[in-house]
Formats: C-alpha cells, structure tokens, sequence
C-alpha cells in the first residue's frame, strides 16, 4: 500500500472512531458549551482542565498540557505504541489495519501472527499453570502460599500457578499445536544443549505477569526452597515481554483507576508485597520486578497518578533512596515520597505480622525525598561513635544543601543539630562554607522587540488560521518567516490544508505527534480567546507586529549590505530599499496609531 492509502486509512479511522465517544468509554466525560470536559486521565487534578473539541477532533488538557487526536488519545492511555493503537481502534471500528507497501504488508502480517500465537501460548501456559496448583499435586506450592497467609481467592485473583517439573509444560504446549520454536520464542520454555525443550521455570510456584491490555506477557517464579539457583526468576525479553516497559499488577490498577481517580501509586519491590497488600485492601500498589525504575515505568506510574509511595524494604530502603529511579520520579515531575519501615521489615512483613493498619499508619508517615535521605543516612552510622557521627554530619550537609528553600534547609539543620549534638550555628557555617551549586547564568537583557510578545503574536496568528477564524482567512502565513521550527512547519501545514480545501486541526497530530509544547501553546489559544470583536483586532495588532519585524529585518540586511557595497551604484540601490522599507514601516505604524 502506497503512504498516500496508508494516510487515507488513517483519515477513515478517525472518521469511524468518534473521539467523544472513545474517550468517554473510558473517562466520564461532561458537556458544557460546545466543548466535553473531565479531569485529566494523565495527571491526577480534582478540578476538570481536560477539554475534548468534538468539532476538530482533539483533546487537549490545561493543566498538564497534553494534547492529541483519537490515536494518540488510545496510543497514552493503554500505554501502547502507534501501530497498536491503531489495531485497537481498527478492531473497534471493524476495519482492517493495511501496512505502508507490500513489503512492510508481509512483515507487518508475520509479526502479528506470531505475537498473536504467542499471546495465545502464554495463555495456555497460564491455565495450564493454575491447573496444576489445584490438581492436588502441588501441596508444597499451596503450602507456601498458606505459610504467606494468601487466600484461595487471592490466588485465583492474581492466577497464580505451579509448575510441578521441567517436562509437562513443552509437552503440554506441544500436544496443543504450538513449536518448539514458538515454545522458545515465548520464553515460556527453554532448550539444552541436546536440542531438548524444557520448562524455563521448573518447580517454582509461578506468578502471572499481565500487561494493561490484561495479556499474559511473561512469568515471575519464586523457588521454595533454599537453594544455589536464583529466588525469583523472570521470563527472558521476548516479543511480547520487556521488563523496562512494564510494572506488576498494572492490570488491575488500571481497572481500579476506571472506577474512580486514584491518589496515588504504591511502588514496592517484589510480586508477594503486591500480592499481600492487594489482599490487605491496597489495590493502588505495582511492582517493578526487582530491577531498577525505568524512564518508560516512571511514565507508567504519571499516567495513573502524579504522586508515587516508594514502599521499599526496610534493610534495602535505605540504599534505595539515592537509586537512580527516584532521580527519574523526580525529573519527570512526580511527587515523591518515601514510605518508612519498621527497620529489617518489608511490607508483606508488616501486613503479615502487625496488620494493615500499621502499614497504613506507615503509609501516612511517608516523607519527602530529601527527609528519608538524611533518615537513611542517620541508619548507616553509629551516632555514638564520634568518627561515623562526624560522617553522619558531612553526609546530611551534603544532602541539606539540596533544599530548595530556606526555611526548609533551617528545619532539616535543626533536626541534625539535635540527633548529632553539634550545634545549629555550627553546621549553618559548615553548610555556608561548603561550595554551592553554581548558580544560573542571568537571562539576557531583553532587545527592543520583546521576544515574548512577538511569539505570542506568532501563536496568536497561528491559531487564529488553524481553527478557520473568519477575519483570518485571508491571511497569508508565508509573509512572517517564523523563527521556531514547529511554528513555521505549522504555517506550511495550514497553507497547504488551505489549497486541499479545509484546514483539518487534528491533522496536526499526524505532523507533530502529542507531545509537544509550543504546539501545545498554540492549541490553548482555542479557549475563547479567538472569540469576538475583541479578538479580531488583536489580530490584526499581532499581524502587523509580524510584518514590522520582518521590515526591521531587512532594513537592517540593507544597511550591512550597503556598507559593504563598493560602488556608489550598489550603495545607492541599497539606500533606495531602504527608503522604500521605511515607508512601508512608516505606513504601518500610522496604522496602529
């Protein structure tokens, strides 16, 4: 299929796929004026700031600047790449997905058909997995679960399973029709150096892991007895599985987040701690799998809530606290705080031994990063001894210097001071003599034409000819030579949406993709600001604020061009520009006046 087809089908998608109707099948959506309104499924906000413009067919979030068509709507909240997104929204349709040529067609067919029986082998594994536990076969799998204290109906909840060798799973996937290399392929099985398929988690009590589009991807397996093979072990990357990309029981905390917003994200360490918690009543708890935060995980957490609970265990919380996944939390602007344990406990071990209400009380001593840092610090030394007590100060003023106000760095000096015995005014002069984070440069001096305002004049401008404004119609885009490159790719798009016939503002979607701020600012400018008599003459007053800077700018090639010049003939047409410019400058000026 050519790309123009390929365009086409899109087009066709997002005709057969009303965007009101698809994003209310997972948000409650209100309508008020011409616009839908919810709060936004991408941040967490108790006020609605998520808009949905039926009539050019996008979504577009105040608070946290989110925008997109239909796709790019089902692309973020099912945490899928574009083609799925589209399959998703083809299989709703009942409309088949082509591909981009022949070539990419065939390719395209291969990969799906195999992920799809791999979906279906990871399935059959599942079931087969669950059989298994109740077949009355696996007393020491069920055994472990009932020392754990998990209930038969957790266990179902979860699928938890067991496998009883290293044999009956190839057998039984082989004996279902699946290959061997499908059985390889999926990571479900293994093969020896003879060529003989075996089960990749032999004897081990086996969890279930379910990706937010509720498929069996991959496998956690715990071992039950003490040995020199790992603890727990994970399905290997495959096709469908790459543990970066996925955290533990996203499944159910993204039905839990449909039923009602959530306020937060508990993020522990292992399978059991979610398990046990989810059976205590916290069903807003996920797993990173036993490996370190990812950007993509940390993105995962953002879509289902801003504020995450590190609920690490108590021996490791500490080492886990300068861990480079709550750098990431941070960095992509998450609330972090850091859930304190009684100390050698994890929290299955306080559910377990002291009950789900000690945990909650733990939960609501939660600390910001920078406390439970210097909490951390103060566990790892001897306060008594005056060598690690001294250590212990240089460590916290390390980490106080990382406030970001005073107040702040006041209060965290005053808890060292105490928990040391050194005093405040001591440390304070330590913190002051210790070097500081260089400081940033101070903007530059602002130039006569502020760049602001022109740039607000040029989102203005934009946005105006994008939603089809009346008194912009005749307005020529190619006149200003925008200086951003999403603007002036933006003006190319809308003139050549204007010789096709109608500016279409969803397509842009196609152009820029969701993400992408200065496209952002000018979408917001569609909140009645391009609204009324009011708005017309701002208008104009940012068109001729565009045409005076382009007159100033030639103005001043003339002038260099003109020194420059070596004859008196050159000079003189030089001069003859740049009357002419001054007179167009001079006209629009008079304008304005």
């Amino acid at each position: 299929m050519s790309e123009t087809s390929y365009a086409e089908f899109l087009n066709l998608l997002k005709e057969k796929n009303d965007l009101v109707e698809v994003i209310g099948s997972y948000i409650k959506l209100d309508r008020r004026g011409y616009n839908y309104w919810a709060c936004c499924p991408f941040h967490h906000e108790k006020t609605p700031s998520f808009s949905v413009n039926a009539a050019d067919k996008y979504y577009h979030c105040f608070g946290c600047g989110v925008s997109g068509d239909v796709i790019s709507f089902v692309k973020e909240y099912e945490n899928v790449d574009f083609r799925q997104a589209v399959e998703i929204l083809a299989k709703r349709a009942g409309l088949e997905v082509p591909a981009m040529d022949n070539r990419s067609a065939e390719e395209a067919q291969k990969k799906k058909a195999l992920k799809d029986r791999l979906l279906s082998l990871m399935k059959d594994a599942a079931r087969f997995y669950l059989n298994n536990l109740w077949s009355g076969k696996a007393e020491e799998h069920l055994g472990y679960l009932t020392r754990r204290k998990v209930q038969p109906t957790t266990m179902k909840k979860f699928g938890l399973g067991a496998s009883l060798d290293f044999q009956s799973l190839p057998k039984y996937l082989l004996g279902k029709g699946y290959t061997p290399e499908e059985c390889v392929e999926s990571g479900a099985c293994g093969r020896s150096e003879e060529g003989r398929l075996f089960d990749s988690l032999g004897g081990r009590l086996i969890i279930p892991i379910i990706n937010n589009l509720d498929e069996v991807i991959a496998f956690g397996g715990r071992m039950l007895v003490k040995t020199d093979r790992a603890k727990y072990k994970n399905t290997r990357d495959t096709l469908l599985f790459d543990k970066r990309k996925n955290l533990y029981n996203i499944n159910l905390v993204k039905k839990e987040k449909r039923v009602a917003s959530l306020p937060n994200l508990i993020m522990l360490e292992g399978y059991m701690d979610v398990i046990s918690l989810y059976q205590a009543g916290f069903h807003n708890v996920v797993a990173s799998m036993g490996t370190s935060l990812t950007k993509e995980q940390v993105r995962l957490c953002k879509r289902y809530s801003d504020t995450v609970l590190i609920s690490y265990d108590g021996d490791s919380a500490g080492q886990s606290a300068n861990l480079r996944g709550l750098k990431l939390l941070e960095d992509e602007g998450v609330n972090i705080r850091v859930v304190p344990l009684p100390e050698g406990l994890d929290p299955d071990d306080v559910i377990v031994k002291r009950g789900a209400e000690e945990y909650r009380n733990c939960l609501g001593a939660a600390m910001p990063l920078i406390d439970y840092r210097l909490l951390a610090a103060k566990r790892r030394f001897d306060l008594s001894n005056p060598y690690e007590r001294r250590e212990y100060v240089r460590e916290a003023l390390s980490v106080i210097k990382e406030a970001e106000s005073e107040s702040e760095r006041e209060e965290l000096l005053k808890r060292v001071s105490g928990e040391a015995n050194v005093s405040y005014t001591a440390l304070q002069r330590d913190l002051e003599s210790s070097p500081q984070k260089q400081e940033a440069p101070p903007p530059p001096a602002r130039t006569r034409e502020d760049p602001d305002r022109v740039r607000t004049a040029e989102r203005f401008v934009l946005a105006a000819c994008l939603f089809g404004k009346d008194y912009a119609a005749k307005c020529n885009l190619f006149e200003f030579g925008f200086r951003d490159e999403t603007l002036e790719r933006l003006a190319e798009y809308i003139m050549e949406e204007r010789e096709k016939g109608k500016v279409r503002p969803s397509g842009v979607f196609d152009v820029f993709g969701s993400e992408n701020p200065e496209l952002n600012e000018v979408l917001e400018k569609n909140n009645g600001d391009l609204e009324g008599e009011v708005a017309e003459k701002y208008f104009r007053d940012c068109v001729r604020l565009l045409k005076q800077r382009e007159i100033k700018e030639q103005i001043a090639v003339c002038r260099a061009a003109g020194v420059e010049a070596v004859t008196l003939e050159e000079r003189g047409e030089y001069l003859t520009r740049i009357k002419e410019l001054t007179k167009k400058l001079s006209e629009l000026r008079q304008e304005e006046s």
